[in-house]
C-alpha cells in the first residue's frame, strides 16, 4: 500500500513542480478540491462523501500532497484527481466477484481509476473503503 501511496505522491510532486509552481500545496480536503475546475469538484465531493458514509468514524486529513481517511490511526484510503480520472489508493484484495466488479476499470499498483468521460461508481467507492475496513486490523493498543 505505501508503495502506491508513495508513487502517487510523486506524480503529484512533478505535477504541481509543473503547473501549480505559484501556489503552496493544498493543507485540507476543502482547498485541495478547490483546485479543480468545478465540475470536477463536485466529483470529488461525491468521493468525499462516499468514503465519509462507508466510514462515518474515519478522520480527514491530507498526506503525500493528497486526501486521506484515517481510522484508528492508520491511513485507510486516499483519493486523488488527475485530469482525465479520479484514483483510489489502495484497493483492497477482496474476493473473486469483486475482482469481476472492478475488472472494467485501470488499475496499477494498487490504486484504481475511474475516468471522467464515464460516469463515476459512488457505490463501489463505498465497497472499497468497506473492504479496507474489514482488511485493515485496527490498531493494537
Amino acid at each position: 500500500m505505501r508503495e502506491s501511496v508513495r508513487a502517487a505522491a510523486l506524480q503529484l510532486i512533478v505535477f504541481y513542480n509543473r503547473h501549480m509552481t505559484n501556489k503552496k500545496p493544498p493543507t485540507t480536503i476543502d482547498d485541495y478540491i478547490s483546485t479543480f475546475p468545478a465540475d470536477i469538484q463536485a466529483i470529488l465531493e461525491k468521493v468525499r462523501q462516499a468514503i465519509q458514509k462507508a466510514a462515518p468514524e474515519a478522520v480527514e486529513t491530507m498526506s503525500y500532497g493528497i486526501p486521506t481517511f484515517d481510522l484508528n490511526g492508520k491511513y485507510l484510503v486516499f483519493f486523488a484527481g488527475w485530469k482525465r480520472h479520479i484514483s483510489l489508493y489502495p484497493l483492497p484484495a477482496g474476493d473473486e466477484a469483486f475482482q469481476q466488479e472492478i475488472a472494467q476499470y485501470k488499475r496499477a499498483r494498487g490504486t484504481i481509476q475511474f475516468r471522467l468521460d464515464k460516469p463515476l461508481p459512488y457505490e463501489l467507492v463505498e465497497q472499497i473503503v468497506t473492504l479496507l475496513m474489514k482488511e485493515k486490523p485496527e490498531k493494537e493498543g
